[in-house]
């Protein structure tokens, strides 16, 4: 069974990389964030009664 050549296997990662590199951006980039819809009141201060 031949064996690869040191830079070979170098190129082979570069590649394998390079593909994950561009998969993450892409996937990054495609998905659209869902809408948050905010049905919370505006803040408004909490009041506490303290009761010593």
């Amino acid at each position: 069974m031949p064996q690869m050549a040191p830079l070979l296997w170098l190129n082979l990662f570069f590649f394998f990389a390079l593909v994950f590199v561009l998969l993450m951006t892409s996937n990054y980039f495609i998905t659209i964030p869902a809408k948050m819809e905010s049905s919370v009141l505006p803040h408004s201060p909490l009041k506490l009664n303290w009761k010593w």
